[in-house]
């Protein structure tokens, strides 16, 4: 009985946690990403690599955008994190393959997660950055895997 209930209860609010997505693709890179509810355009950026959209209680910032490769992918992923440690964020979660990676920070009461996936061309990659309030870490979590879920090149 008790996985019954468990079994109907993800029926039900898989469907409610799924509504108001939108979907944003990235003609240049040919990359797209889901965006969460409550989050609308902050405008792409002017070379069309990506854009930014706000959202939340508290604010939350979400910004995609491709870009092209200099060198590896491991050593643009190792640039964008010593970026990051650079503006004072302390990385409290990395995990770095070949085709993607994570990272998480924190800064003050701020959170950052960022992920990167090495497109279908091999020599471009697609990334998001999100940025919210510690306070909402917990339902952020969920957003923040979803999104970890759905960006990937459209090959």
């Amino acid at each position: 009985m008790r996985i019954l209930l468990i079994a109907l209860f993800t029926l039900l609010a898989a469907p409610a946690f799924a509504q108001g997505w939108d979907h944003y693709d990235n003609d240049r890179f040919g990359y797209g990403v889901d965006i969460p509810p409550g989050f609308s355009s902050q405008g792409e950026s002017e070379n069309g690599d990506g854009a930014t959209f706000a959202g939340g209680r508290n604010p939350s910032y979400l910004t995609v955008w491709g870009g092209n490769l200099t060198g590896s992918f491991e050593d643009e992923v190792s640039q964008r994190m010593a970026w990051s440690e650079a503006e004072a964020w302390n990385t409290t979660y990395q995990a770095v393959t070949p085709r993607w990676a994570s990272w998480s920070a924190i800064k003050g009461f701020r959170i950052l997660y960022q992920r990167m996936v090495l497109l279908c061309d091999g020599t471009s990659y697609a990334a998001f950055r999100m940025d919210y309030s510690v306070t909402d870490a917990s339902e952020m979590d969920r957003v923040v895997e979803k999104l970890v879920g759905s960006l990937r090149g459209n090959c």
